[in-house]
């Protein structure tokens, strides 16, 4: 049991550098400046092209759609994809049209061929509509503040980026949502360094990074923008049509063809509720937890039990244990994972009482995990807003 507890506290002191280090340099979109946009001539600023796939999102595509009409960039146009709902998403995307004709156009989705995932078809289908210089996909259930555009077009100049990818600040009303959501982002910021995603590090020959870049690549696919010749450059949606973290193979199709990444977070620009119960979240989870592990089962197990070693075990042994110095280091972890917890909390403005919840938390991903490989053994289909995956 102590040796347990001696490799969970050194996991949980290299989370907390990762953390701490992501906290200086994961940068938000908010704090991009925007002078040398503005230095640009006259009528010579980016064009944009939002483009927006919704299916069956009546509850959600007003607030997105309207919070893009009255962005401080003049250069830019709406273009959002009815793909084939059957609620009332059409019928409010045509009153939205006939509101605001100067900046929003709808499309009907045309019939998804063999082969394609449904929401790769729908951003195909308006990348072929898009006309701008710089293209933007979110998804129906973001919504944004006023300075969004502007400051994202700012990203481009300032860094020379190809692709920029936005984490959003997520909105968390319901138990299961301040459960669950924040481990994603526990994940990102704990585990992966953000910034390798934009910049070779320091200690990585450049003979081993050209190598290598791929592995630190990440993207959020509520936000993904590119400038035009790159997103055709590496084949577009097409190219990861049947992938289900068509993000991420995105963002990697882009650090292969030698494109400058660049990933940012949302607080104070972009705004997203993923999921409003646990079911929605289960099912939402369901259909990519084994992809993003490139369904190499034996990692997937390796990591579940990792996480219950290090975050779990924890937690257990102050009441099967009287060993003093187990019950030390099991003291020492638990401190390490409230302080992480307690850190992303107020960085992303999350209820501090949940930070209690930690534990719960991994076991539930633990309690997903046992389905997503039950659904893998035994070929079972999952469906998607009522789409195969």
């Amino acid at each position: 049991m102590n040796y347990l507890l001696i490799v969970s506290n050194l996991i949980l002191l290299v989370i907390s550098f990762n953390l701490i280090r992501n906290r200086f340099l994961f940068r938000p979109l908010s704090s991009v400046p925007d002078t040398r946009l503005r230095g640009l001539p006259e009528g010579s600023y980016p064009e944009i092209s939002v483009c927006i796939p919704a299916r069956n999102e009546e509850n959600n595509i007003a607030r997105c759609v309207e919070s893009l009409i009255n962005q401080e960039y003049v250069s830019y146009t709406i273009h959002v994809l009815d793909d084939n709902s059957d609620d009332g998403t059409g019928r409010i995307l045509d009153t939205l049209a006939s509101v605001y004709p100067d900046k929003l156009r709808v499309y009907r989705g045309r019939p998804k061929p063999e082969g394609w995932l449904g929401k790769q078809w729908a951003c195909h289908q308006l990348s072929e509509y898009a006309t701008g210089d710089l293209l933007i996909f979110a998804d129906a259930d973001t919504w944004f503040e006023p300075d969004v555009l502007k400051k994202t077009a700012s990203a481009f100049v300032n860094y020379g980026a190809d692709m920029i990818t936005v984490w959003p600040r997520q909105h968390l009303e319901t138990f299961w949502e301040k459960l669950i959501i924040p481990l994603v982002y526990y994940a990102l910021t704990g585990f992966l360094p953000t910034h390798y995603t934009f910049q070779k590090p320091l200690w990585m020959p450049a003979y081993f990074y050209g190598r290598f870049a791929p592995l630190f690549s990440a993207a959020c696919g509520q936000f993904i923008a590119f400038r035009s010749f790159a997103y055709h450059l590496i084949g577009g949606h097409v190219s990861v049509k049947a992938d289900v973290v068509e993000d991420v193979e995105l963002a990697k199709l882009s650090r292969k063809n030698n494109l400058q990444v660049l990933m940012l977070h949302g607080m104070e620009t972009v705004n997203c509720r993923m999921y409003t119960n646990q079911r929605e979240i289960r099912e939402g989870f369901r259909k990519n937890f084994l992809a993003g592990f490139g369904y190499n089962l034996p990692l997937f197990i390796l990591s579940a039990v990792g996480h219950i070693i290090v975050f779990v075990v924890p937690f257990l042994v102050p009441f099967f244990s009287t060993n003093p110095a187990a019950i030390l280091m099991s003291v020492s972890a638990i401190s390490l994972i409230m302080l992480h917890r307690l850190l992303l909390a107020v960085w992303f403005k999350w209820n501090l009482a949940y930070a209690l919840t930690h534990p719960l938390a991994v076991l539930w991903f633990q309690y997903l995990g046992i389905i997503v490989l039950a659904d893998y053994l035994l070929k079972r289909n999952i469906t998607w807003k009522k789409r195969a995956i």
